[in-house]
């Protein structure tokens, strides 16, 4: 188990026709993820330049034990259940890894 910071970037694929759910309920989630959560230290949804139904979501947590806390809680569970409605079954990639550069 990591005590260094971990970066997850997520990408998914929207059904046609939920694109405003989508980025409704997931800035919903990133606004609780960040407020309720010291370990969630970022959390950017981006939208493709080029398809509009595809995004990116890049996540950046203290330590696994954050990202462990972000899984397990109420927001994300509910978030998982608005986000079935809208993204294309099987689409969704996770990517993650140690964070080693950040500059803001």
């Amino acid at each position: 188990m990591s005590d260094r910071p971990l970066s997850l970037v997520v990408s998914v694929r929207v059904l046609p026709g939920r694109r405003d759910a989508f980025v409704s309920g997931i800035s919903r989630h990133a606004a609780a993820s960040v407020r309720e959560e010291p370990g969630c230290l970022r959390f950017d949804v981006t939208a493709d330049s080029e398809d509009p139904d595809l995004f990116r979501v890049y996540e950046v947590f203290a330590d696994e034990a954050a990202l462990a806390a972000h899984r397990a809680s109420p927001h994300f569970a509910a978030w998982q259940q608005e986000k079935a409605a809208s993204v294309v079954p099987g689409s969704q990639v996770d990517r993650g890894g140690l964070l080693l550069v950040s500059e803001s």
